[in-house]
């Protein structure tokens, strides 16, 4: 089962790295490959929703479930769709300089093997355009006060 892992050192506070990667209705405006979203479910603590991802003529509805607790941390669970299995961590934490350390895993598995494999040959080029995208978006939503550090990934 492909798995990446990242962190990244951003010069945004850990609030504002959450609040965007919270703010998963606007997903389609700037994440690669994410078609359309749709909030299923809001509770006290987590959300359900779907999102479209695609490319070219494929498109495949997945929901999943967001459970946080901010600013801090956001663990996404797999609910439907067409993987076997998907498990998303993001962690926050501010370093007290108005810049924050984010810790980002995912790994993912999909019901079709023939999807899973293909997709294991682009995997962690695919997951670096979506990281670089959370960026990119915090760039333009809080100013280009950085660019970021990179600290480390583990395949």
């Amino acid at each position: 089962m492909p798995t990446y892992k990242e962190q990244k050192i951003l010069p945004y506070t850990s609030v504002q790295m959450f609040d965007l990667v919270m703010d998963v209705e606007k997903y389609p405006e700037f994440l690669p490959w994410c078609l359309d979203c749709r909030i299923q479910k809001r509770g006290e603590g987590f959300l359900v929703a779907s999102l479209v991802i695609g490319y070219k003529l494929l498109r495949e509805w997945f929901t999943s479930r967001v459970d946080y607790k901010g600013p801090d941390l956001i663990k996404v669970r797999y609910v439907s769709g067409p993987l076997k299995h998907l498990s998303n961590v993001w962690k926050f934490k501010d370093n007290g300089d108005g810049s924050s350390t984010i810790d980002f895993y995912v790994e993912f598995e999909f019901k079709n093997i023939i999807f899973d494999k293909v997709l294991a040959v682009f995997f962690n080029d695919m997951v670096h355009k979506m990281v670089d995208a959370f960026v990119k978006r915090a760039e333009d939503l809080y100013g280009a006060q950085g660019t970021g550090i990179f600290v480390g990934i583990d395949e």
